[in-house]
């Protein structure tokens, strides 16, 4: 494997091998760079599925483009496999994601999913979460009050202008995290009124991280 590998060739590779994981029915597809290169992989081996739930408009809409239908969940109900990136993945496969913007979806597909498969590169591989600005979806009327207590949770955050959520609401970026609990974090930022979610996957995780890297493919599971 050459040393030279684009980014985007170990987002590829990573891609290309969660298809071993997509069963019968229908599959949780996410949102992101990486997972377009699954999208694409998957239209090869589309008619192994009945279709697919989409975790963002932009997924949707590519996943129509290759003639996979897509359904709204709650008319499929459990899913047997989700496939989506991260920005940010740790030993315990606890991930932060919501870079585009689609963590809530995201949250949920992966809640109803019995298996949850994250592809990344390596580059998102860090020892401790929160290099990543930590991404928080908020009602817009509670912007300046999460914004407040999240500072008192030792963050800095900084509202992402520009961007309304597929859900209708915007999204805070919190810098200057070390995220040591994930689990415990989660839990507190999801409790602060006016928090639709946050992008901490953490309760619950990935079940398997396929990471591409320029030595080759490897995948990991958590340890027990």
């Amino acid at each position: 494997m050459s040393a030279t590998m684009s980014q985007d060739e170990m987002k590829k590779q990573a891609a290309e091998a969660a298809i071993q994981y997509v069963e019968s029915g229908t599959i949780g597809v996410g949102t992101g760079s990486t997972v377009n290169y699954f999208i694409d992989a998957l239209a090869a081996v589309k008619t192994r599925i009945d279709g697919a739930v989409s975790s963002s408009e932009a997924s949707t809409k590519r996943l129509q483009g290759h003639g996979i239908p897509v359904f709204d969940l709650n008319d499929v109900g459990e899913l047997a496999v989700y496939v989506d990136g991260a920005d940010e993945a740790n030993s315990e496969l606890q991930l932060v994601k919501g870079g585009g913007g689609a963590l809530t979806r995201e949250k949920i597909v992966a809640a109803v999913s019995k298996r949850f498969v994250c592809i990344v590169d390596e580059s998102k591989l860090v020892k401790v979460l929160g290099r990543f600005p930590l991404p928080v979806e908020v009602i817009p009327m509670a912007r300046g009050y999460v914004a407040r207590e999240l500072v008192k949770l030792g963050g800095e955050p900084v509202w992402r202008e520009g961007l309304v959520t597929d859900n209708g609401n915007v999204i805070l970026d919190v810098h200057g995290l070390e995220i040591h609990t994930p689990a415990d974090m989660e839990q507190q930022i999801n409790n602060i009124a006016g928090v639709v979610t946050v992008g901490l996957f953490a309760r619950r995780g990935a079940d398997i991280l396929i990471v591409g890297a320029p030595d080759g493919m490897r995948t990991l599971e958590p340890t027990v």
